[in-house]
């Protein structure tokens, strides 16, 4: 199971690898990424060069060879390392060369100084081993490195920060700070740029100083451009003591005196004319003065100074050296008649020759000699060498072939082959002599073009086939492959041209231009061209291939009126055609009342009709009953089928109620309808009189009426005071309006001021009643209490006699409360 899953992971990267490729191809090149991509670079490097830039009021064009540099930083796979032939990412360790400046990997460059200083001490003996700081080579510029200056940690460009983080808005492996490296010359500034690769650019600072000559004002200048001349002639006198320089104003000492002039020579025989500059020279003669000897002349060529005395003068020795003689320098000196003793060419044997002059012979003495490698010995004259035929089976340093040289000494020389491996670019082959260890990195260059090859960009040869190619800004300039006469711009790039997005614009049946962008190579799924053996077999994923897809059907929006002229809406031009709007026909029927309830419909006009929204024979017929307004007060419905017009009268009687609602009338509907309002009270009257009852509870004296009866009562009345003791008959109408009152007279206020006093006397007798009750109360309690002490005593009862009062209150109280009564 573990395996069938990882198949199945690899199928599926597979799968997912090979769509990517498909769709790379096919769709065209991310110019917008890469236009975004420009941007951010253009925004990072104005960043990094804002403070130069104000140093130089905006003045750029000393940064193009870092501008280089920063834009090989960012372009992916334009920095590559030389020792293992890899573009540098943005997120690994590297050192940069600080004569050169080119970027390897950190880890690489460990390995390469290693190799190399292994190599380098290689040779020695143990003796010698570590004894000398040996250096080791960039692998570029062969700048030398001592052994301490061996890289152990990754630091950005400008050495503050260990282990710069990664942030996308600053330039690869930079820390984003002032670089403030020294300028190279030193001039005391330091650098404004942020943390950078490559050479710092000039110093930007102005200074002020003087020509070179010294003669001109002191001007203010740049730094790095303080050195100037004033052009005015130098002046300064040569070394020839006599003329000036004629030169213009120049920096450093000055040229050699270009003037000739005649001058002798050495011993002053010869004049020639010769360069100011080099006023000594010798001539080719012999001095020839006379020796003090006064026997033989000088023999030296010309020359200065006195000639010295005769070399054969003083004591001299014999030609073996071993006897010495005091001669004049006429007579040349005899041999002494000893042997020669001189050691021979051989270093080992003596000459056994008498005195003699000349050189001594060879050693012609047979030895006991032995080879050069030690392995043979053999009788022979000692000046001829011994080899023997024996070849060195010792490994050369290369550590790869064997010396293989006759009779050799043990000390072989450096191999002579070729090392002749394939260098990392898989290209060549290692031209240099046998060694150990890895090959330098390949020195040649190689051009990777754009598609059109007018874009040409170098890189290390062994990088062209995975470095992206250059991004050209060129028009494509193939031609087009759908049915247009050019295509659409776009910039030079490799494999197929984006799909054509122009308007089609082909001609339609109908006469209208195709819109839709161009379909002569779109991409359509193909199905069904495998079928499965089983339900074990995974489904396949599906092929595209590239065809001409017909135009679509026209879609131009033309004006058309639905069936039953509602509405004129844009349909596609495909589907013009008069349709249902899905509207009710709305049409006026022949009833004048209603209108047409079916779906929208054709309608056919008839002759003669000019009205657009009359019914037609298509059109429903209506089958409602009258449904007009009727007479106000009519309820009877219309007895004719819905119709034009108005409706005939009304001819039923109306059954309804008088006005009193006793009686029931029978009237004409037509009559009732068409009376006006005084008729219609006559009509609905029964001519009775009013069976309502007044508000002063007499009934209504008028016939039968419509409304709110009359207020005037007619009717008599008794009318008393407030004691109710005087009566008298008025109308009812005039009480209801408080016309008349009838007042009590002084008999009657009479009456209530006795009822008054019997009423207080009886309050003050029932006062005192309660106060008996009570004190009644309080002594049967006492005795009770006494009766408890004494347990045979009985209990004695105490009655209370009723007073006067409460025996004949009833028969008082009765008349007095029949007169209050009636006084009210």
């Amino acid at each position: 199971l573990s395996s069938l899953k990882k198949f199945d992971e690899i199928k599926k990267a597979n799968q997912a690898a090979a769509k990517k490729l498909v769709e790379d191809q096919l769709s065209s090149s991310s110019e917008d990424d890469d236009e975004d991509a420009e941007v951010k670079q253009g925004k990072i490097l104005d960043k990094a060069f804002t403070i130069y830039t104000s140093q130089t009021d905006g003045d750029a064009t000393e940064l193009e060879r870092t501008r280089q540099y920063m834009n090989e930083a960012f372009q992916s796979g334009a920095m590559t390392c030389l020792i293992c032939i890899a573009s540098v990412k943005r997120n690994q360790a590297v050192w940069s060369c600080c004569g050169c400046f080119c970027i390897f990997h950190l880890v690489c460059i460990q390995k390469w100084a290693k190799d190399s200083l292994f190599l380098v001490s290689s040779p020695l003996t143990d003796d010698d081993f570590g004894k000398k700081d040996y250096p080791w080579p960039c692998p570029k510029c062969r700048f030398e490195y001592k052994r301490s200056e061996t890289p152990s940690r990754y630091y950005c460009y400008c050495g503050k920060v260990e282990n710069p983080t990664v942030d996308p808005w600053l330039v690869p492996h930079s820390c984003g700070q002032i670089c403030e490296r020294e300028f190279k010359p030193s001039c005391g500034h330091k650098c404004l740029l942020l943390c950078h690769p490559g050479p710092c650019p000039p110093c930007p600072k102005m200074v002020t100083t003087t020509c070179h000559c010294k003669k001109a004002k002191p001007v203010p200048r740049r730094c790095s451009a303080k050195e100037w001349s004033c052009r005015l002639p130098c002046g300064q006198t040569l070394l020839c003591g006599q003329h000036a320089c004629e030169n213009p104003c120049h920096a450093g000492d000055c040229q050699p005196c270009p003037r000739v002039s005649k001058q002798r020579c050495i011993c002053g025989r010869q004049t020639a004319e010769r360069l100011c500059a080099s006023p000594q020279w010798q001539c080719d003669q012999v001095c020839g003065k006379c020796l003090p000897c006064g026997n033989h002349t000088c023999e030296q060529v010309c020359h200065a100074g006195p000639c010295g005395d005769c070399p054969r003068s003083g004591k001299r020795s014999c030609p073996c050296g071993k006897t010495k003689f005091t001669l004049p320098c006429t007579e040349d000196v005899p041999t002494c008649g000893d042997s020669c003793d001189k050691i021979l060419e051989c270093g080992i044997h003596k000459c056994s020759q008498r005195c003699h002059r000349g050189p001594c012979e060879i050693c012609r003495q047979e030895v006991e000699k032995q080879c050069r490698c030690g392995k043979h010995t053999k009788r022979m004259p000692c000046h001829k060498p011994y080899l023997c035929e024996t070849k060195c089976t010792k490994i050369r340093d290369c550590q790869k072939h064997q010396c293989r040289r006759k009779c050799c000494s043990g000390n072989c020389p450096p191999c002579d082959q070729v090392c002749g491996r394939t260098l990392g670019c898989r290209n060549h082959k290692c031209p240099s002599g046998c060694h150990r260890g890895s090959c330098n990195p390949c020195p040649e260059t190689v051009d990777v073009k754009c598609n059109c090859g007018k874009t040409v960009i170098k890189v290390p040869c062994g990088r062209e086939r995975t470095i992206r190619p250059p991004k050209c800004k060129q028009l494509c300039s193939r031609p087009p492959t759908c049915h247009h006469s050019t295509q659409e711009k776009h910039y030079c790039h490799f494999g197929r041209c984006p799909p054509c997005r122009q308007p089609c614009q082909k001609t339609l049946t109908c006469g209208h231009l195709c819109p839709v962008s161009c379909h002569d190579e779109a991409l359509v799924k193909q199905t069904g061209l495998h079928q499965s053996a089983g339900p074990w077999e995974q489904p396949s994923e599906p092929a595209f291939i590239q065809t001409a897809l017909p135009c679509p059907p026209c879609k131009v929006p033309i004006p058309v009126e639905c069936l039953g002229q509602h509405e004129v809406s844009p349909l596609p031009c495909h589907s013009a055609h008069p349709y249902s709007c899905k509207r009710l026909c709305g049409r006026l029927l022949d009833c004048q009342n209603h209108t047409c309830m079916k779906e929208c419909h054709h309608v056919t006009k008839l002759n003669g009709s000019a009205d657009g929204k009359k019914a037609g024979p298509e059109c429903s017929q209506c089958e409602e009953e009258c449904t007009k307004p009727r007479p106000a007060g009519c309820p009877h419905r219309c007895v004719l089928p819905c119709h034009p017009g108005d409706c005939p009268s009304c001819l039923q009687m109306l059954k309804i109620k008088c006005h009193c609602k006793l009686s029931v009338l029978y009237v004409e509907c037509l009559k009732l309808t068409c009376a006006d309002f005084k008729e219609k009270e006559l009509l609905i009257s029964c001519k009775n009189q009013c069976p309502k009852e007044l508000p002063c509870g007499h009934r209504c004296k008028e016939i039968c009426h419509s409304g709110s009866c009359p207020l005037n009562c007619s009717q008599k009345v008794k009318l008393q005071c407030l004691c109710k003791r005087l009566k008298k008959e008025v109308q009812c109408s005039k009480i209801q309006e408080g016309q008349v009152s009838l007042e009590c007279d002084a008999l009657c206020k009479e009456m209530k001021r006795k009822a008054y006093e019997i009423k207080e006397a009886e309050a003050k007798a029932a006062l005192e009643e309660e106060k008996r009750r009570q004190q009644a109360e309080l002594e049967a309690f006492e005795n009770r209490l006494k009766g408890r002490r004494k347990n045979k005593r009985r209990k004695d009862e105490v009655e209370v006699e009723q007073s006067s009062w409460q025996k004949y209150k009833n028969l008082i109280m009765l008349p007095v409360f029949g007169v209050a009564v009636v006084m009210v």
